[in-house]
């Protein structure tokens, strides 16, 4: 009898088992953000615990490309829809990649610069094609100083103090383009400084203008003897071709009595109103620190002074002298540019082409020095020069006179803003789509809300593009680090700053200041950027915001890093392009 009930009792306990065996696990909500601003929601799931789970419908961006769903919204670890179980409560995120770029380029030859060891060395070994550098004088390498740009027939003409070489005090020489990535360079000056003294000992900037069938060349000319009651004076060149140019040795332009004893008078730039014939002319001029300002003159046709027309623009600031003034005039809006003493760049607006102009603002930061637009069907160029170090290693400063020569895109936003970006015919040179470190992954997400972290991103060759966005979640600063050898303190930084409105070159473990440029970001949003290099040369751009020239020498062959301290920054669909 007990053997018939423990047989019993045993059939019964199998059955309990196999039922409970059959019986659903308990479900898990899985949740689903689209991971961008402004995303509509999508409805949560219900898995069974321990089974593998079936997504909704891929979700879809307009512009973008869906990766899948990541454990995190820094997209470090895929959810593996094959092999992943949901064993409890979670959220995926949505990976995106902008949708475009060109398809990968195959047997891209890069110039091996392993063998340049030092930044001195790697400068001398560059071939420039955008960011125009003068041909060597035996073993001289001469610079591009302030430039004169004109447009005719499809041609630009880049007229420009030459520093160094064979040039003698700054003599004017000519480089012609069409495209900004090729450039022809006339052996021999323009205009050449004397060597015999005199008012023209030395020469500083101007502009050209066509007035009827000739070409006038109005420039500065400037005594060696800058103590001198008058050390400058505006002087011109006519001539009916644009490749060679006469002074006019009847011309000359001085200081006006009501100025009184000025230590500056320069950079004439000259419009021609074909209506009167008559010509226009504003010129930079001081009489010491804190009297910076810009004044107006008309000519006549023959050249003859009709009137002196005054003060047009009166500096705010403490500066000694305004570089490269230039009025001209964009979508309706009137604008006076000019450079400041630290090279730093502003512009002013104004309600009439000479009226009275409102407080500047800041364009660029100090390295893309005394740049002037030139308009050419619907776009508007500036073209300036780079300015460099006098020697590449050092780590102090970027303060060097003359440079590269360099062309930037003007943009004039609907609230009159001037914005920079870059040249579409540089960019469209960049065609060739190179493959990326990390298994080709276009995101790369940097956590350093706990202390500082870098993470390897990008190699970085003698040219290149590279396009992206970046979403950041913290209050600290973010952004690029250029190895320059393997010392550490020896990087360069391209810091993002959003508490305190920059961005910012920073050498020396960031403790020296370089350049700058003010910018205005929001956590937990997607901020498209460019960035151009080029030899030692770099062009960041935080699209439709702001532009920073920046100078990291030495740094060809080596790798890009991302950065975050006090911050956690995702920075996703990277792409980086050469030329093709």
């Amino acid at each position: 009898m007990k053997k018939a009930l423990s047989a019993g009792m045993a059939l019964l306990l199998g059955l309990s088992l196999l039922l409970t065996g059959c019986r659903r696990g308990k479900d898990i909500s899985v949740q689903f953000n689209a991971n961008y601003q402004g995303a509509p929601p999508i409805e949560a799931v219900s898995v069974e615990e321990g089974q593998k789970l079936t997504p909704p419908e891929d979700p879809t961006r307009p512009g973008y490309n869906f990766l899948g769903w990541f454990l995190d919204p820094g997209l470090t670890t895929p959810w593996d829809l094959e092999e992943d179980h949901v064993d409890e409560a979670v959220t995926l995120y949505a990976g995106w990649d902008r949708s475009g770029g060109a398809d990968f380029a195959e047997g891209v030859q890069d110039r091996d610069f392993s063998g340049f060891r030092t930044p001195e060395m790697q400068e001398d070994a560059y071939e420039y094609q955008s960011f125009f550098r003068p041909d060597k004088d035996g073993e001289s390498q001469p610079y591009v100083g302030d430039v004169i740009p004109y447009y005719e027939n499809g041609t630009f003409y880049f007229y420009y103090l030459k520093d160094g070489g064979d040039s003698y005090n700054h003599s004017i020489y000519l480089v012609t383009t069409t495209d900004f990535n090729a450039y022809i360079e006339y052996d021999n000056p323009i205009l050449a400084a004397s060597r015999a003294g005199g008012q023209e000992s030395y020469f500083g900037s101007g502009s050209v203008v066509k007035a009827g069938d000739q070409y006038l060349f109005f420039y500065t000319a400037r005594t060696d003897a800058l103590s001198s009651a008058q050390p400058e004076a505006i002087h011109v060149a006519m001539s009916s071709s644009l490749t060679s140019f006469q002074r006019n040795t009847l011309f000359e332009l001085t200081p006006p009595e009501e100025l009184g004893p000025t230590t500056a008078f320069r950079d004439p730039q000259a419009s021609w109103d074909p209506a009167t014939g008559n010509i226009t002319l504003i010129v930079s001029t001081s009489q010491g620190v804190g009297t910076a300002g810009i004044v107006r003159f008309t000519l006549d046709r023959n050249l003859n002074l009709l009137s002196y027309d005054g003060p047009l623009y009166r500096d705010r600031t403490d500066s000694d002298v305004l570089s490269a003034p230039d009025c001209f005039t964009l979508n309706g809006h009137h604008y006076l540019l000019f450079t400041d003493q630290t090279g730093a760049m502003w512009y002013a607006e104004a309600s009439s082409p000479y009226g009275i102009y409102r407080s500047p603002k800041r364009l660029e930061g100090r390295l893309f020095c005394n740049a002037r637009p030139i308009t050419v069907g619907e776009d508007t160029y500036l073209v300036g020069w780079v300015r460099r170090a006098e020697v590449p290693s050092s780590s102090q400063e970027i303060a060097g006179w003359g440079g590269n020569l360099a062309v930037q895109q003007l943009t004039c936003l609907e609230d009159g803003t001037l914005l920079l970006e870059p040249a579409e015919k540089i960019i469209g040179g960049f065609q060739q789509r190179r493959t990326l470190p990390a298994d080709n992954s276009t995101h790369v997400y940097v956590d350093g809300s706990a202390e500082y972290a870098e993470v390897d991103a990008l190699p970085s060759y003698e040219s290149f593009l590279i396009t992206g966005e970046f979403r950041y979640t913290g209050t600290g600063t973010f952004g690029l680090v250029f190895e320059g050898n393997s010392r550490s303190n020896k990087n360069k930084y391209l810091s993002l700053d959003p508490a305190n409105g920059k961005a910012q070159l920073l050498y020396n473990e960031r403790d020296t200041l370089i350049t700058e440029s003010s910018l205005s970001l929001a956590a937990g949003t997607d901020h498209a950027f460019t960035y151009l290099q080029e030899g030692s040369v770099g062009m960041f751009y935080l699209d439709g915001q702001m532009a920073l020239t920046i100078r990291v020498y030495g740094t060809t062959g080596k790798t890009i890093r991302f950065f975050a301290e006090d911050n956690t920054v995702l920075f996703s669909s990277l792409r980086q392009y050469t030329r093709g």
